[in-house]
């Protein structure tokens, strides 16, 4: 049975960020990606299908996903670090096709993936352009809980 449990997904995002990040750098298959992470790392306490779902789909959508971030971006997807463009990547995929995930949450597990892997401030960039992203992907919703300007 796949854990679900906020501690879980946050694991999950962890280890999805990793395997896009070793995408990115070696551009290996996401199917033998997946395969090596499920065999090389300890997911007892790990959500797996979340997992599956996050990483399958951000490879699924990667030009939708920079399409949406460039607006929001200071330079060209192609000039972000690695960790950056992972962790945004797979915000952008969470605000855009993951409902059931708070925008608020997706963002927060965004800075804490940029504090613990990124470059010392790479955490308030992340913050901006998700920020950014999630008023225009969760209008409503991010609408609701902001006061007016």
């Amino acid at each position: 049975m796949s854990q679900t449990s906020p501690s879980a997904r946050r694991k999950a995002r962890r280890f999805t960020l990793q395997a896009l990040y070793q995408w990115q750098l070696a551009g290996a298959a996401v199917s033998d990606i997946e395969a090596q992470f499920l065999a090389n790392q300890d997911f007892a306490k790990v959500d797996r299908e979340y997992f599956h779902d996050l990483l399958h789909g951000v490879l699924g959508q990667v030009k939708t996903l920079d399409e949406l971030l460039t607006p929001y971006l200071d330079r060209r997807v192609e000039e972000l670090s690695q960790v950056e463009k992972a962790i945004l990547r797979l915000g952008a995929f969470e605000l855009k096709e993951r409902q059931d995930v708070p925008y608020r949450v997706v963002i927060n597990e965004g800075i804490e993936l940029a504090k613990v892997f990124g470059a010392e401030d790479s955490f308030k960039y992340v913050n901006g352009v998700l920020d950014k992203l999630a008023r225009q992907l969760r209008y409503a919703e991010a609408s609701e809980r902001r006061p007016r300007d």
